[in-house]
């Protein structure tokens, strides 16, 4: 595994972390159909709330992001993207367990939705994550901040 780090997102990271987006989710958002050179980024955009994103850096370099996001009975995560190169290295998963064990301590559970089909759903389903409800392209899964203290 890499050795990482996160820090706070700034507003100027946005483009870097639109660009990541493109790329992590290209193959699946093509595979179901909706893939749009211009959307993919500007969907990101619309959305980037700097206050919630964490930037992930190994070795000092941008790596990839993820958010965090208040809401009324749970967190959302949101934009966790890392680049391809640091995929399935253990990089994902360390960042995934840091995130969880602080929304642990507060005892709160943790909301997130995947594309059908892509691979990150078997890393959130190792993690206690179960699938709600679906549609057509995404997966709405939940995990309860008792999950981590079963076991």
């Amino acid at each position: 595994m890499a050795d990482w780090r996160m820090r706070p997102s700034t507003a100027a990271d946005v483009d870097a972390v639109a660009e990541l987006r493109a790329v992590v989710l290209r193959a699946d958002l093509e595979r179901l159909g909706r893939y749009d050179e211009q959307r993919v980024r500007q969907r990101l955009r619309d959305g980037f709330c700097p206050a919630h994103t964490r930037v992930i850096e190994v070795a000092g370099a941008f790596a990839g992001c993820v958010a965090l996001r208040p809401a009324d009975d749970a967190y959302w995560l949101e934009h966790f993207y890392l680049s391809p190169l640091l995929q399935g290295r253990g990089t994902g998963t360390a960042v995934l367990r840091d995130l969880l064990a602080g929304c642990d301590r507060r005892g709160v559970a943790v909301r997130l939705n995947v594309l059908r089909g892509s691979a990150a759903r078997r890393l959130y389903e190792r993690h206690g994550f179960v699938a709600e409800a679906e549609d057509t392209v995404d997966v709405f899964m939940v995990r309860e901040a008792a999950a981590a203290t079963k076991g």
